[in-house]
């Protein structure tokens, strides 16, 4: 559900995005009331009865929408047993009133690309004001508080955040968030500016570079570009000791024989089947 369907509206106005440069703005100036959002709601409930999530997002940055908690009251009033899900850019989530909405939906998924405040204004291009380190702070707050599964996603950009430096300063600050899923993906749609995506073997790559025991999951449909490779035994296991893949990932990174491979060690338990908010992961056992 778009709460800015006429324009963009954003504090952001990042590189990657696939929609027009914009000014950035702390605040809407066009608004749709509480009403029209839950009639629209309503009428698409009765229609599809098989909807799993509600998901709030936005032409710009849901969390700008003034009556963001009047709304998800409004929301869970009627939705009966369809989850809620806001996207968020993260920006306004150390705001004790953003949280107070936010802790009343049923699953939350942050962006963060960036962890350190000159990427953030380079690569997300930040409204004034903005603070990577008050971004940070509020994560960890509202994680504290929050009963339901956060997810953090991380767009990476080539030449932009994809450096070792920032991927570690990343991995730091998300050991000690423990989100349930870290999401890392790439440009898929047109950005508004020249900016490039990294290729599915640099995602792979990326993902190494984080801790083990995070749960990251990479996001990508760029994967066509990747051949795949003939695996050993061990190498099948060093490689889902370092990283736990999806089947996805599997039939595209492992050739024929590789695969073979992999199911006998899945046959043999040496590789077990995880699940994290709803994606399955290969993991050594």
């Amino acid at each position: 559900m778009d709460l800015s369907p006429a324009k963009k509206q954003c504090n952001f106005d990042c590189l990657y995005c696939e929609l027009d440069p914009a000014k950035t703005v702390d605040k809407y100036d066009e608004i749709v009331s509480v009403e029209e959002v839950t009639s629209a709601l309503t009428t698409a409930l009765k229609e599809h009865a098989d909807i799993d999530f509600i998901t709030l997002t936005a032409n710009g940055e849901p969390t700008l929408y003034p009556h963001l908690n009047e709304l998800i009251d409004e929301i869970n009033k009627i939705k009966g047993k369809t989850k809620t899900l806001i996207l968020s850019n993260a920006s306004k989530i150390d705001d004790p009133k953003t949280q107070e909405a936010l802790l009343k939906f049923d699953e939350v998924k942050l962006s963060l690309d960036c962890a350190t405040q000159k990427c953030l204004k380079k690569l997300d291009r930040s409204h004034t004001g903005i603070d990577i380190e008050k971004i940070k702070a509020g994560m960890l707050e509202f994680k504290s508080k929050y009963k339901g599964p956060l997810v953090i996603e991380i767009l990476v950009v080539k030449t932009l955040n994809d450096s070792e430096e920032e991927i570690a300063n990343l991995d730091a600050y998300l050991l000690k968030l423990q989100p349930i899923r870290i999401d890392i993906g790439t440009i898929d749609r047109p950005p508004a500016f020249d900016v490039k995506p990294v290729s599915y073997e640099e995602l792979l790559h990326i993902s190494h570079q984080f801790d083990s025991s995070l749960p990251v999951y990479i996001a990508s449909r760029k994967k066509t570009e990747i051949r795949a490779s003939s695996y050993s035994s061990e190498q099948i296991l060093d490689t889902l000791r370092k990283r736990p893949l999806t089947l996805e990932d599997i039939e595209v990174l492992f050739d024929e024989e590789s695969q073979k491979r992999f199911n006998i060690l899945l046959k043999k338990k040496k590789i077990k089947l995880v699940e994290t908010n709803g994606v399955k992961f290969y993991k050594k056992a």
